[in-house]
């Protein structure tokens, strides 16, 4: 559409009514906060740390050396069915290192990714930038990519990203034969697969098959230890040794190999199994509410029916009103509804993310269905 510039769902719309700082404590007042999963204070955080490492006599790595992060990396390492991993400061920088690395070995400064990849949105182009590295986009941003968008890209790519799920369009996967055969083309055409997998622990319970099975045939695989498993910050990299014997030099190179790594890698191993444990019950929530919001007037869903505990929901207002009308409901119901909102390609419409967690679990459809419905007027 003329005029209209693309966003990603999770930078929230300027408001003219409350200040960010507003918004922020009416958060905190909030007694349920609706979307994700229940973040403790800092406070009772460094208590479940300080309690988990004494019952596990953890110490300290040094420089990224020792047994927690040594443990942890081999466990990621498993769960994706790869030879090695590194633990990474930042997502950011492990997707940067993974370019770097493929760009390298290719001798070819260009490689594929989706058109709303984060490394175009929300990291600024930073391959770009520090790399002087060209991104070419390869398939349509409101679906996930697929062979025939790498058979209709016909220059050499010394890497291709593919984002399971692409969060922008509201948590979207390729189904399994589709997946398949981007892998099958790809290897025909000699040009590694790097997974965004920022989100790869929701994509199990839409597939029904392991990590292992779902990262088969990628060259490479990037996790976030935050989104979705509750760690304070950091990612993991994932591949074959001479790969992550790589990626550890461009750690270091760039400032990630901090003294020590302990309580980001803690905060995730004290939680990782049960949190993954929790991941089918919340994509089976995810299918009924999407089901209860079908019939409500001025919202759609997309998609229609969810593939992972992540949903996108259109509605019939400017994002401004609707934000209004989310903290008018925190006000009056203690209850917090959405994070942001943007305007839609629609004139008069807004889309807003909902990553549904272990609060959305033990709410009923009735109530929760009543609170969107009333955001959409």
């Amino acid at each position: 559409m003329a005029g209209y510039k693309w966003r990603p769902v999770s930078d929230p719309e300027p408001s003219m009514s409350l200040t960010a700082l507003d918004r922020q404590k009416l958060r905190q007042r909030c007694s349920v906060v609706l979307p994700g999963f229940r973040t403790p204070s800092p406070a009772e955080e460094f208590r479940l740390l300080a309690d988990w490492c004494q019952a596990n006599d953890i110490v300290h790595d040094i420089y990224g050396e020792g047994p927690l992060i040594e443990d942890f990396e081999r466990r990621i390492a498993e769960l994706t069915g790869k030879a090695a991993a590194a633990f990474m400061p930042s997502g950011v920088m492990a997707q940067l290192i993974a370019v770097r690395i493929w760009t390298e070995r290719a001798g070819l400064t260009r490689f594929g990714l989706h058109p709303t990849s984060h490394l175009i949105g929300h990291e600024r182009e930073a391959y770009q930038a520090l790399f002087q590295l060209h991104g070419a986009v390869v398939g349509d941003r409101l679906r996930p990519m697929t062979a025939a968008d790498l058979e209709a890209h016909a220059e050499p790519l010394a890497c291709l990203i593919a984002e399971l799920p692409i969060r922008e369009a509201g948590g979207q996967l390729p189904d399994w034969d589709q997946l398949e055969a981007l892998k099958a083309l790809a290897r025909s055409r000699n040009i590694p697969l790097h997974m965004d997998g920022a989100r790869l622990w929701e994509c199990r319970a839409f597939y029904g098959r392991t990590y292992a099975e779902i990262a088969e045939g990628f060259a490479s695989v990037y996790v976030s230890v935050y989104k979705g498993l509750g760690g304070i910050a950091g990612a993991v990299l994932a591949g074959d040794a001479d790969f992550i014997a790589e990626a550890r030099l461009w750690r270091r190179r760039m400032g990630g190999t901090l003294v020590h790594q302990s309580p980001m890698i803690a905060s995730v191993a004290m939680r990782l199994d049960a949190r993954l444990a929790q991941l089918d019950a919340c994509y089976a929530r995810t299918l009924s509410l999407a089901e209860a919001l079908s019939g409500v007037p001025g919202l759609e869903v997309n998609p229609a029916t969810p593939h992972t505990n992540m949903l996108h929901l259109y509605l019939a207002a400017p994002a401004e009103t609707v934000l209004d009308r989310r903290d008018a409901i925190a006000e009056r119901d203690g209850v917090w509804l959405i994070g942001g909102a943007r305007p839609a390609e629609v004139p008069g419409w807004c889309v807003t993310e909902i990553y549904v967690g272990d609060t959305l679990v033990e709410q009923d459809n009735e109530r929760v269905v009543a609170w969107l419905g009333e955001l959409a007027g």
